[in-house]
């Protein structure tokens, strides 16, 4: 007999807009924080003790902030906007400053991929000014290490992970296109590595597996896409998942691989086991189109939490912690 679905542990509201993305930052001794970015260009540090934003910030002109991030082992927030802008924000000692700016020149909905080769050096990827071109820089410094164009015609980015590999020179970056394409490729020697069909749709999320070399992307179709790596780094289509409902906003999986959360554009968020894709359940509490899905990174396994952000302008909590479930 199936367990009935669970109710979220708390919500957030006041974000003024839809939640497109979110980010956790709940490790260490600091405060536990989930900072959120809205449609209506506004950034909200919520503090998950007391529930309530802590500091709100505007930094894109009133444009949709389509990314948040934090620069590990520092008071850094990185946000984008729709309004070509990647912003770096000094958070330290209850400051919220903009300390440096990148223009993207891209217009679309590509979320930015961030990778920390050395203590303190970072490579940020992001969607360029022309349809198909992703270029990546190198933080602080912002110099150009290279910008990847297809051979062939894909159509638009809509998304990319950047990672490095536990064997092999250089980082490595997947890239979801409009043609439902995934591309893979080489940065240190800017080249295609291998492709693969996902979807007749364009591709409008993926989460990747760095450990395990596997991935699933979303569309607006009825399922996820599942694929992997092999060892020459050729993408491999594996067995689906159907879905009761179409459209695909985000997929996260969590830190220690063992479950994936998608939010729908039917209003609910769904958990599944990341080993074989089984459903585990499915969470119902929005009103709208979920756009973003989150798992916190506390260092405490019990209070590890799942976050989904909606077109309905609220943010949901849920409890997700299973020690010892079968969460394959």
């Amino acid at each position: 007999m199936s367990r009935p679905a669970p109710s979220p542990i708390y919500t957030l509201r006041g974000a003024d807009g839809p939640l497109n993305t979110l980010h956790f930052s709940c490790h260490g001794e600091d405060t536990p924080l989930l900072f959120s970015g809205s449609g209506k260009g506004v950034i909200h540090m919520w503090n998950l003790n007391t529930r309530r934003a802590e500091k709100i910030v505007e930094g894109h002109s009133g444009s949709s902030v389509i990314w948040v991030n934090t620069l590990q082992g520092s008071k850094t927030l990185i946000s984008q906007g729709r309004d070509m802008q990647v912003r770096l924000w000094d958070l330290s000692e209850g400051r919220s400053e903009v300390m440096d700016t990148v223009w993207t020149g891209s217009v679309g909905f590509c979320q930015c991929s961030m990778l920390e080769t050395s203590p303190g050096t970072r490579l940020l990827a992001f969607a360029g000014e022309q349809t198909e071109e992703i270029k990546i820089i190198e933080l602080p410094n912002k110099t150009l290490v290279c910008t990847l164009v297809p051979d062939t015609k894909l159509g638009m980015v809509m998304c990319i992970k950047l990672w490095q590999p536990d064997s092999g020179p250089g980082p490595l970056l997947l890239a979801g296109y409009e043609d439902g394409s995934l591309l893979l490729w080489d940065v240190t020697q800017r080249s295609q590595l291998s492709q693969a069909k996902a979807h007749p749709e364009p591709v409008m999320c993926l989460t990747f597996d760095t450990e395990r070399l596997r991935g699933v992307s979303g569309s607006s179709e009825k399922k996820l896409s599942a694929w992997k790596l092999d060892r020459q780094n050729n993408l491999q289509l594996q067995e689906g998942v159907t879905l009761v409902n179409p459209g695909v906003s985000q997929l996260c999986i969590r830190g220690d691989g063992k479950l994936l959360a998608s939010a729908g554009w039917d209003h609910r968020v769904r958990v599944f086991g990341w080993k074989k894709l089984r459903p585990l359940a499915v969470l119902q509490y929005h009103s709208d189109m979920v756009l973003s899905v989150a798992f916190s990174d506390h260092q405490d396994l019990r209070q590890r939490l799942l976050a989904a952000g909606s077109k309905d302008q609220r943010i949901s909590l849920w409890s997700v912690y299973n020690e010892g479930a079968d969460t394959g």
